[in-house]
């Protein structure tokens, strides 16, 4: 009894740390350094990559991108080296919850895309390469991010499975409709379609 409420503490331990990690919001952080305003006004008013190129600064944007990604890869990371796999897992789902829920931000945070890419690279690399080449095609062909997004998430318990990764599924599912929860103001507008393409200023 005393390993398992151990065990259970650590794991509790690692989902606050890798949450917190996860909440930071680095675009509007760089918004702000760099003066591009308040990305709240500009235009989806999320605070991801995606809509920090909308102001125009592709350096921004892919700076973002990247932050965005590392913190969802090295909560997986240091949970790894410190607490083992188990860990791991569950510092990737709470950093990917703390960027999209902040409590810095009233819980209104991004949608989690880099996130769920950078922790899936972290997690099983092939997997994560498979997630950002899924990504990456459905891009260059619709240019609409959200839709990228969306395949990506949902075929990344496929590759999982198919790349041998069995033990990333669950993850990978949880994640998969975390992403559509937040996207689902995109797939009304993909419907619709008026969903804005990449590089598209309006919202």
């Amino acid at each position: 009894m005393p390993h398992v409420e151990s065990t259970a503490s650590i794991l509790i331990l690692w989902a606050g740390l890798g949450y917190l990690l996860g909440s930071i919001p680095f675009g509007m952080v760089l918004a702000r350094v760099i003066g591009l305003g308040n990305l709240r006004e500009i235009g989806s008013g999320n605070i991801g990559a995606t809509n920090v190129l909308r102001t125009g600064n592709k350096a921004a944007a892919a700076l973002t991108l990247l932050l965005d990604g590392g913190k969802g890869a090295a909560a997986v990371l240091l949970a790894r080296a410190m607490a083992g796999e188990d860990a791991a897992q569950v510092a990737g789902l709470a950093a990917f919850a703390g960027h999209c829920y902040p409590v810095w931000l009233r819980f209104q945070g991004g949608k989690g895309v880099a996130t769920f890419l950078g922790l899936l690279l972290a997690l099983a690399w092939p997997v994560g390469i498979a997630a950002c080449l899924t990504w990456l095609a459905t891009a260059v062909v619709a240019r609409i991010s959200s839709l990228a997004a969306l395949v990506a998430a949902v075929l990344a318990p496929v590759w999982a499975l198919m790349l041998g990764h069995g033990a990333a599924v669950v993850l990978a599912v949880c994640l998969a409709a975390l992403i559509l929860w937040r996207h689902r103001g995109n797939m009304a507008r993909l419907r619709a379609g008026t969903e804005p393409r990449i590089g598209q200023k309006d919202s």
